[in-house]
């Protein structure tokens, strides 16, 4: 979508050090090298989605009057077309190609914003 984002490092976003901790909690190791593509991917969507991680995620969150935090249903239905798409036009077998939505999925997650449950396959071709 955008060409013109420039993003810092990774690493940088407090969102994707929220999303590391979630998994390093969950599976153990080190996120941010046990899956050498995890990191590019990411960046990769944020560059398709033309915009950072912490950006994503404000997206997907609003307050309600209460002065409650909620999730944004408008913002979650955007991204998560947004993953489906990033899939859908990524390179390689259909696996390949799950595992790169499922990782932006994964990054919505640990940031609290819920999805469809289930990990998405993509389509019926290899």
């Amino acid at each position: 979508m955008s060409d013109d984002l420039t993003l810092d490092a990774m690493l940088n976003y407090e969102t994707v050090q929220i999303w590391l901790d979630g998994l390093r909690e969950h599976w153990g190791g080190d996120p941010a090298t046990d899956d050498p593509d995890r990191l590019p991917t990411m960046e990769e969507f944020c560059q398709f989605a033309g915009a950072d991680p912490d950006t994503i995620i404000k997206e997907c969150k609003r307050i309600n009057k209460a002065g409650d935090p909620r999730i944004s249903v408008k913002g979650r239905r955007k991204y998560a077309g947004l993953i489906d798409e990033f899939q859908a036009q990524s390179e390689g077998s259909r696996i390949q190609r799950a595992k790169r939505g499922n990782t932006a999925r994964s990054f919505l997650i640990h940031n609290a914003i819920l999805l469809s449950p289930g990990a998405q396959i993509g389509g019926d071709d290899d």
